[in-house]
């Protein structure tokens, strides 16, 4: 049986069909997006939990903490370990989270959600993210404050899943301006990072995804944007600032689509501001300090006529 609803519901009104947005109050998520009467991320029923992440905050960390283990500044924390099969601790605190509106406007929203201090990871912290429509798509812009009496590690991640309309994801071309990734061990955790010549991981000038199996995380150009592009030449742009200076790509090969147990190869597109394992890492690391703020966007263009 379905949740009692925490949709919160958007609308712009354009020129052609109403840009609209739904957003999961439970993790303050994108559940859905449509620029011009086409559906550009990946859905889920309201009221339910977001599958594989769709949509997701990913915060106070994206992506891994290695056995859920982490140590900086000569002190080993252990985080609840919430991904059994890999053993790691995945995609922050904020996912079962009930987050509250704080402000609303024409076409925009800000949604508000904290993480307290417990075992683990010891700092609370307040996060802030508002949705606001464009004419052509979506823009996000994040502020964290830090709620602590000391500096607290901190990164942030987001992970759509996109698509244009009702083309299979087998007919996309991803783009990624990229000349560097961190190739993933056995275990999905980066390692140190490569140049992409000559790999599978060259998606400069793009690629038609096809059936093959894609998970990677790459480090960003500053300033570059990531497109995917249907075969009739409609596409989308996910932009990011230069807080966000890492991507994790990953096509899931069974995202389930209609609740009847069906499902089809879906593409998530995933800005962060570190890699996975960054807790221990410290690659992209931020230390806010005590009541320090720390704000960055990213959003979605849609490019459909």
């Amino acid at each position: 049986m379905p949740s009692p609803s925490t949709d919160v519901t958007l609308a712009l009104a354009t020129t052609g069909s109403p840009t609209t947005a739904a957003l999961d109050l439970r993790g303050g998520g994108l559940r859905a997006l449509v620029v011009d009467g086409v559906t550009i991320v990946e859905t889920y029923p309201e009221g339910t939990p977001a599958p594989q992440c769709a949509g997701a905050v990913l915060f106070p960390w994206p992506n891994r903490v290695r056995d859920g283990r982490w140590t900086q500044r000569g002190v080993t924390h252990q985080l609840p370990v919430n991904e059994p099969a890999l053993g790691h601790a995945s995609h922050g605190l904020v996912s079962g989270t009930l987050f509250a509106v704080r402000a609303r406007g024409r076409g925009r929203v800000t949604l508000v959600g904290s993480v307290s201090a417990g075992p683990g990871y010891p700092f609370s912290l307040t996060l802030a993210v508002t949705y606001e429509l464009t004419p052509h798509g979506l823009t996000v812009t994040s502020q964290v404050r830090n709620d602590s009496r000391v500096p607290a590690p901190v990164a942030l991640g987001a992970h759509p899943y996109l698509r244009i309309g009702d083309v299979p994801t087998e007919d996309l071309v991803l783009r990624v301006p990229a000349d560097t990734y961190l190739p993933l061990d056995e275990r999905l955790v980066p390692r140190d990072t490569a140049g992409v010549d000559g790999t599978a991981f060259d998606l400069r000038r793009g690629r038609r995804l096809g059936t093959d199996d894609l998970h990677a995380c790459f480090a960003l150009t500053r300033g570059s944007a990531t497109t995917v592009t249907a075969p009739d030449g409609r596409a989308l742009e996910l932009w990011a600032d230069d807080g966000f200076a890492y991507l994790q790509v990953y096509v899931s090969p069974a995202y389930p689509t209609l609740g009847d147990g069906s499902s089809w190869r879906a593409l998530a597109v995933e800005p962060m501001t570190a890699p996975g394992d960054a807790l221990n890492s410290g690659t992209g690391l931020r230390w806010v300090p005590p009541g320090g703020r720390w704000r960055l966007a990213w959003g979605i263009r849609a490019r459909l006529s």
